[in-house]
This record gives C-alpha cells, structure tokens and sequence, in this order.
C-alpha cells in the first residue's frame, strides 16, 4: 500500500515536471527566431534616381516647338575690281576730246620738236582717266610724239563775279619719233594743263621733253575742237 502510494506520487511529479519543461521550452525556442528575424531585417531607402516612363517620353504632337535659329557667319565678300571700258574719243574726268592746232616754241636741240615749228595735236580720251595725246611737230623734219597720260579733274583757279577759270593737268609719257635723216626714236614725257574755253573749244599748254639725240624740250600752245 505504502509502495503504491510512492509510485503514484513519483508519477504525478514526473508528470508534472514533464508539463511544466514542456511549457517553458517553447517560450525559450520562439527567442532565438525572434532574434534572426531581427538580424535578418533589411532597412530600405527611398531611392533618390526619378525614372521616367514611355509616356513621359513621348511628344504632344499638338505642341508647337520654336524654331532654333542657328547663327550664321557672315563671310567677307571678295573684292572686286571694276575694269574700266576703253573707249576711244570719249571724254575723261578732265574735259572732252578735241583735235587742235597750234605752235611749238623750242628751247635748243637738233629736232623739230626743240626748235618753233608749226604743231597739229589730239587729245581722245580712252578711260575716265586715261587719254592718248598724240601730236605732230611739222618743220625741216618731222617729229611725232605718242604719248599716254593720266587726266586729273577740273580744278578752279580764279573765281572773279561771274567769271571762273578751270584747269584740267595732264601727265604721262611715250614716245618720241624723229624723222629726216638721222631717224631716231626716244623716251617722251609730257605735262600740261587743258583750260576749258567753251563748250565747243579747250585751249592747252604743255611741254614736251624728248631724249632723241640729246635732251629736247618744246613747249606747246594751242585750242582744240571738242567732240
């Protein structure tokens, strides 16, 4: 009887003991779990890069865009160069072409074109600027003269009331030929001045140096007729 009363006691202790372990174990399992989930726990930033979907991509094509002006260099423009016409016989910057007559007075030499003698002369105008003056000295031999010169514009001396005096200078050089015997062809330079007379007539004076033979100088006067 005692013995059974042991037993019974043993059992209920052992069951007892056995619940109460059972009870405590679960609370000590669910610790370490608790504890990895914390370690396992992830902490998450808002993300700072904007992203951008197809339709945000996509142009209203109702939307009207500006138009870009792109700059634009301007480049220099070439130079260009006017070439003047020839046009024999007409008027230059200096006055019309005339063909006149006139003397030469000489100043020592052995042509014509240093000694008096009787002159026919021209002037055509070839440019606005430019004019061949072509002349003939006519005496014991001939002496021809080609020139080439440069006319300048009208310039006014005098201006007394109602009266005014223009000149035109000329300048320019040739060619001097001398006929006769001793035919000899030399450098020309000339220069002078055209004063308009009339619409119709230009009065000239110049002198004309010729290295022929030797130095010649002449001095020519005149009045042409304009045309």
């Amino acid at each position: 009887m005692t013995i059974n009363l042991v037993n019974k006691t043993v059992s209920c202790f052992g069951l007892t003991t056995a619940i109460v372990g059972l009870s405590i174990f679960p609370a000590h399992a669910e610790k370490p779990s608790e504890t990895v989930s914390r370690d396992s726990q992830t902490i998450s930033f808002p993300s700072t890069n904007e992203t951008t979907s197809s339709v945000d991509l996509q142009v209203d094509p109702n939307t009207q865009t500006a138009p870009q002006n792109n700059p634009t260099v301007e480049q220099p423009a070439p130079a260009t160069l006017t070439a003047q016409e020839i046009t024999p016989g007409t008027a230059t910057r200096s006055g019309p072409s005339y063909i006149g007559v006139g003397g030469n007075i000489g100043f020592g030499g052995n042509t014509t074109l240093s000694q008096g003698s009787f002159a026919v002369f021209s002037k055509i105008g070839l440019t606005n600027n430019f004019s061949a003056r072509p002349a003939a000295f006519l005496g014991d031999d001939q002496v021809f003269l080609i020139p080439l010169t440069v006319d300048f514009p009208v310039q006014s001396v005098t201006e007394t009331g109602e009266q005014q005096i223009n000149v035109a200078p000329y300048l320019g050089g040739g060619a001097a030929i001398s006929t006769g015997r001793d035919s000899s062809v030399g450098v020309l330079l000339t220069g002078g001045v055209d004063v308009p007379v009339s619409p119709q007539f230009t009065a000239t004076a110049g002198v004309n140096v010729g290295f022929v033979d030797e130095t010649e100088v002449g001095l020519l006067l005149g009045v042409g007729y304009n045309f």
